[in-house]
């Protein structure tokens, strides 16, 4: 396994690139929409996992000092943020077996994938300190200042965080080798070995070794108690919302189960869900006292534009898609349709949106 860690680190561009080509490719498979088609999704399944592992190798390569998260598991093992994306990409393959195999059922394990993924979303959540969780906890929110965003912005920042980010290399350096002298001066004068003349070499060595070997950082983590007497009524709308983020996939297909797809009730609900809690995080400097403001990062706000974007996929779920958007769509497409080129690149853009639409998963937003 460290052999071939080794060698997508090496080649990391090609390994990129051929996981993205490979991706794309999958959506020209044959009878990629068919309810009966196993093999397609599997395919597909596959090839994205493969490829999150490989991002996973990469994203993961190690530095010195290493670092460990919150969390308190260092990036070499199974994270929170690799299981959401291979859970990710097994449901689509786990909806269309479960299709093929239960018909209307499905929605039973598709219930079951959305749980276990809000359930580890809530679990990391937790162990980040209560951050707000970027891509769906896809990707890791290692912003070390939140409350002080625009300092980027100001001049001349990014050459102070260069000449800062070289002294703090040589501070570790030099804090490292400190460390691993003071560490051998205690040795020298507890160890009964110490004034022996063959001992020197051995010493040598251990120094060496330590001065080499990367100092592990952890974080300390943030609980939700210390959160709320921080950031007093603003800590505990934040957490409110996230959690609203969170669970509003299992909520929706909770409702789909009891009233049906085509039922307006999971639609306008799931809506409400989403309004409320992204209501609550876009506008947390209206509540509680100003001078215990939360002020986001970059990525953070970035974040929250993502999420709403995603709105755009109301349009795309029924019963909203069969009673509009469908028709818009079909109308458009025979306006269009005696263009040479462009109306046959309508019809196919047409008929991916209206074969992803039959999949819960193409539109679910999570």
């Amino acid at each position: 396994m460290e052999a071939y860690k080794q060698w997508v680190w090496r080649n990391r561009e090609y390994v990129h690139s051929m996981g993205s080509l490979a991706n794309g490719l999958t959506w020209l498979l044959p009878e990629k929409f068919s309810a009966s088609e196993i093999g397609p999704e599997a395919v597909t399944a596959f090839l994205g996992i493969f490829t999150t592992i490989n991002e996973h190798i990469i994203e993961t390569l190690p530095t010195a000092p290493a670092h460990v998260g919150p969390s308190g598991t260092d990036s070499s093992s199974l994270s929170y943020p690799l299981l959401i994306s291979i859970l990710k990409d097994l449901e689509t393959v786990v909806e269309v077996a479960a299709e093929h195999f239960y018909g209307d059922k499905k929605w039973n394990f598709i219930i079951l994938t959305e749980a276990m993924k809000a359930m580890i979303r809530l679990a990391l959540f937790r162990n980040t300190g209560y951050k707000m969780l970027l891509h769906g906890g896809e990707t890791p929110n290692d912003d070390k200042d939140p409350n002080q965003p625009e300092l980027q912005n100001r001049p001349g920042h990014l050459d102070r965080n260069h000449r800062l980010g070289n002294q703090q290399n040589h501070w570790n350096l030099e804090g490292r080798a400190m460390s691993a002298l003071s560490s051998f001066g205690q040795n020298a004068r507890t160890s009964p070995t110490a004034l022996s003349p063959t001992s020197g070499w051995s010493r040598r060595i251990q120094h060496q070794q330590a001065v080499i070997e990367p100092v592990m950082i952890k974080e300390k983590r943030r609980t939700l108690s210390e959160l709320v007497s921080e950031k007093g009524v603003k800590g505990a709308l934040f957490v409110l919302g996230e959690v609203l983020f969170i669970t509003r996939p299992l909520i929706y297909v909770l409702f789909i189960r009891r009233y049906g797809a085509r039922s307006w009730i999971p639609w306008a609900i799931s809506l409400s869900v989403d309004a409320l809690g992204m209501g609550i995080v876009s506008n947390l400097k209206l509540w509680g006292e100003q001078s215990k403001q939360i002020n986001f990062s970059q990525p953070e706000r970035d974040e929250l534009r993502r999420r709403k974007l995603l709105w755009a996929l109301y349009l795309m779920r029924d019963p909203f898609f069969t009673k509009y958007t469908r028709q818009k769509l079909e109308s458009s497409q025979k306006k269009v349709e005696p263009v040479p080129l462009i109306g046959f690149l309508t019809e196919k853009i047409v008929e991916l949106l209206v074969g992803a639409q039959s999949r819960y998963t193409y539109i679910s937003g999570s």
